[in-house]
Order: C-alpha cells, then sequence, then structure tokens
C-alpha cells in the first residue's frame, strides 16, 4: 500500500475528489465519428457500475498503462497520420492526445476496470488549447492519465479547466463539468 499511499497523502484539498458535473453536453464530433465507426466501444454497458475501488494492485496497474502508452506511441497529430483536422483512433505506433486516451481507456478495460469509470474528457490547456485526457473514476476521486506527462493526478491537481466528459452512465453521452477552480481564478482579476 505504500506506492498508493505516497502518492494520495494530500487529498485534502479545498476542491473535491471527484468532479462535479452539470448536465449534458454535446459530445466532440471525434467521438461522435469514432462511436459510428467503432459501435462496440460506445455501446451501452448497463450503466454506472459506482467508482471503482482503488487498491493497490488497481493503482499500479493504472500507473504502468499510463507510463507505457506513454513511451510506446510516437506524438503525431491527425492531419500528419491521417490528413485530416481531427479524427479519434486508437493507435497502434502513432496518435495525438485522444488517441493516447483511447488506447489506455482500451487496455484498462482489458484489465478489468468498468467502462462507467474510464471517462474520455475533454480540457483546456493553461494556453487556452483544447486537450483530451482519460478520466479514471475511483472512490479516491478522479484520476487524469495525460499524454503529456507520466505522473497520474487528482484532476484538480492540474493545470486543466475541465469541461466535459463521457457520462458513467452511457459512454455515447457526455456531460458538463463544473470545474470551480475557474470561478475562482477569474474572481481573482
Amino acid at each position: 500500500m505504500a506506492l498508493f499511499t505516497f502518492g494520495c497523502l494530500g487529498l485534502a484539498h479545498a476542491t473535491p475528489a471527484n468532479m462535479t458535473l452539470t448536465g449534458d453536453a454535446a459530445p466532440p464530433i471525434g467521438h461522435y465519428e469514432f462511436c459510428k465507426e467503432n459501435p462496440k466501444e460506445c455501446a451501452y454497458a448497463g450503466g454506472d457500475a459506482g467508482p471503482v475501488i482503488l487498491t493497490d494492485e488497481r493503482w499500479k496497474t493504472i500507473l504502468k498503462i499510463n507510463y507505457t502508452v506513454n513511451t510506446t506511441i510516437k506524438p503525431m497529430t491527425d492531419m500528419e497520420l491521417y490528413g485530416v483536422e481531427e479524427k479519434w483512433a486508437i493507435p497502434t505506433t502513432a496518435g495525438d492526445c485522444e488517441d493516447y486516451a483511447l488506447l489506455k481507456r482500451k487496455e484498462l478495460i482489458e484489465a478489468g476496470f468498468s467502462v462507467s469509470d474510464l471517462l474520455m474528457t475533454v480540457v483546456l490547456q493553461p494556453n487556452g488549447e483544447g486537450h483530451a485526457v482519460l478520466t479514471v473514476r475511483t472512490d479516491r476521486g478522479d484520476f487524469i492519465l495525460d499524454n503529456m506527462r507520466n505522473k497520474v493526478k487528482l484532476w484538480s491537481d492540474t493545470e486543466y479547466t475541465f469541461l466535459k466528459r463521457q457520462s458513467a452512465d452511457d459512454p455515447a453521452r457526455w456531460v458538463k463539468i463544473q470545474d470551480g477552480r475557474a470561478v475562482a481564478v477569474g474572481s481573482l482579476k
């Protein structure tokens, strides 16, 4: 348990460990097209199984998959790979942010995680650019798997502004995220 405890000792945050959701959102066009091309990836899986119980073994699996995908997939844009601005795909050798997240999702499902706990998520980087990450819902909070770093962090410990993510009830639906941190930062201006 030492590995997990070390990574999560400072969980006393002003922001919640789990994201606050505020209603339905339109799916990103890339996800919509991905679902049309890969209907099994977005099929209704029986609803929300509730957050995964985060054991030491599951934590190690999350860390291993995040690191392995980050270090084996070569970063390339959709324009370089497919000749289009936006295409979501599960990569084999190269991809962009959402492709990394889709591969991590696939590998975590294969490792026994529930679809309802592995949620594609759209965020804004501090520079205002859009980015996609994978949220893993756990009983210890919502953790972010990101292709731009090997460290897995609680969503509230990242520098991103969270916009929307897949619904835990149905992988084809998306929900808005209320990122309370953005409101607090905005009030300081």
